[in-house]
């Protein structure tokens, strides 16, 4: 970490355009435009991150709000109303972005939409709501991040894109923050016992190549060198794991295998952040507490 650079510095490293963060230097893309076409792509291309990674069964059709809103209303049941309640909060988000579609359609009409005009106050309360109701969903692997996740549709509509970009930078740096943390813990475990040190390699693998992929956007033409590298990492860890546990099989409790464990417990959350590419901060702490446990 440079003392002297200050957040939001931009530079090129290595022919990649990076800026600076919290200490990290993060994957830098330029902003085209902030108009509202703009803001529709990017709003798409979010949604469809959040319902990749949300539960199965909650993209709700927008057409289908009202229809969604009135059994939710009348649902008692309170595992059922949390279910309906996430299936609601797709429909919101979901009409949001299709109301966002009709205003660009009528902008390339020529047809001139102001800050205060009813559509757009109609899409800002149908974010608002689906960002308030998020607190219903999981993950579809279960775990953290989805808040983060959820939100970030509402802020591509509320705020200008430079800021917005801003928030993932700094929530790219802090993913990138919890990585290092957790392969230099595990990394300082494996290395106390020589009969394990060849794990040690693929662990840093897996964490240098997680750190690419949450800062990189999936269009970026280098995601066809970044993610192979990052499959590539993962699957070998997942091998060595594999492998060991399966020789091993008799050996309860030694120290070994319970290394092991943990190594296959931390390259789970290097692979959730670089998958859902937020940080997790409660899990990256618990199991950093667990590791200091074991130590």
């Amino acid at each position: 970490m440079n003392a002297e650079t200050v957040n939001g510095t931009v530079k090129t490293i290595d022919d990649k355009p990076c800026v600076y963060y919290d200490g990290y230097w993060v994957r830098w893309y330029e902003i085209k435009s902030d108009d509202f076409a703009s803001k529709k792509k990017l709003i798409d291309q979010l949604t469809k991150r959040v319902f990749h990674h949300a539960e199965p069964g909650i993209n709700t059709p927008g057409h289908r709000l009202t229809q969604i809103r009135r059994i939710h209303e009348t649902e008692t049941d309170p595992a059922r109303k949390r279910v309906k309640g996430a299936m609601l909060a797709g429909a919101l988000l979901n009409r949001g972005a299709d109301i966002l579609t009709a205003i660009v359609d009528l902008q390339e009409a020529g047809v001139a939409i102001e800050p205060g005009h009813p559509l757009l106050k109609e899409c800002g309360t149908c974010f608002m709501e689906a960002l308030e109701l998020g607190k219903n969903i999981k993950l579809s692997s279960g775990g953290e991040g989805l808040d983060e996740l959820w939100g970030e549709p509402f802020k591509v509509f509320s705020m200008p894109m430079e800021q917005f970009y801003e928030s993932r930078y700094i929530k790219v740096a802090q993913a990138k923050s919890e990585i290092d943390k957790i392969t230099e813990t595990l990394t300082g475990i494996v290395s106390k016992h020589p009969e394990l040190i060849d794990l040690n390699p693929k662990i840093i693998e897996l964490g240098e190549s997680s750190k690419l992929a949450c800062e990189t956007i999936r269009t970026d033409p280098v995601i066809f060198d970044v993610w192979p590298r990052y499959v590539a990492a993962r699957e070998a860890l997942e091998e060595n794991v594999v492998n060991y546990m399966r020789e091993h099989e008799s050996e309860n409790g030694s120290i070994q295998k319970k290394i092991i464990n943990l190594v296959n417990e931390g390259s789970k959350l290097l692979i959730s952040m670089a998958i859902v590419r937020v940080p997790i901060p409660e899990s990256t702490i618990e199991f950093l507490k667990k590791c200091e446990r074991f130590k």
